[in-house]
């Protein structure tokens, strides 16, 4: 008579391990236009994150804050083992790990214009950024341009008309936001503190951007921050 040999026992299933929360590194609230940014796409893209506040008393911090920095690297994303820097490089880690969420058009001609405005943003505009620093608590009405930086918010005025009698509104790229509009939110709020005149068009793009809930987000934590920094709250 044969032997009844026992069924070998399943092995219970290998629960897999949780991957580590997303971090993503800012430095002030109401001065980096760079955080600012790292955190839009962030959220425009639905990464769920946490933030890692860096004190602007940190050398390096203040470097950036200063624009002394020769290689901006605040914000910088942790996702699942990728560490990535500068805004640019975030935003197309971003969509390619969440291409759904719409972070650059589908067309393909409106996606090379969309890196391209995205990459002069990140590139250039060095004399709009020292003339008109970021600073979401300071309005300076009646204020006076340094002719250095008109050139640059020219070059802006141009690129948001262009973009929005080409592709109809309201924001850069159509009725979504993208990643162009992470990228010149920052600058939507130096024109606001500034009182930098616009035409038509880009003042209801300002209008369109500081309404995102996002950004009224950003706007209320950067009031409640305490931090000053002397060299950008100077009296102009």
């Amino acid at each position: 008579m044969p032997v009844a040999i026992p069924a070998r026992p399943k092995a219970a299933p290998r629960k897999r391990a949780a991957s580590a929360r997303a971090t993503l590194t800012l430095s002030s609230k109401n001065y980096s236009s760079w955080s600012l940014r790292g955190w839009l796409l962030a959220r425009f893209a639905g990464l769920d994150f946490d933030e890692v506040m860096v004190s602007p008393d940190d050398a390096e911090a203040r470097k950036e804050l200063l624009l002394l920095a020769p290689s901006i690297r605040v914000p910088c994303l942790t996702h699942e083992g990728a560490k990535v820097w500068n805004t640019l490089a975030i935003a197309h880690y971003l969509d390619e790990i969440f291409p759904a969420a719409g972070l650059m058009p589908a067309d393909r001609i409106a996606r090379a214009h969309c890196r391209s405005v995205s990459g002069e943003m990140n590139s250039g505009f060095a004399n709009l950024r020292s003339a008109l620093p970021m600073n979401l608590k300071a309005r300076h009405p009646g204020f006076k341009i340094w002719a250095g930086a008109q050139p640059d918010i020219d070059r802006v005025v141009e690129i948001w008309t262009e973009c929005l009698a080409t592709y109809g509104g309201p924001f850069l790229f159509g009725k979504k936001h993208t990643m162009a509009d992470a990228m010149y939110a920052p600058v939507v709020t130096r024109f606001l503190t500034y009182d930098v005149k616009l035409n038509k068009p880009c003042l209801a793009y300002c209008q369109t951007i500081m309404a995102m809930p996002e950004m009224k987000e950003w706007l209320a934590a950067a009031k409640r921050e305490p931090e000053e920094i002397e060299e950008l709250d100077m009296e102009f």
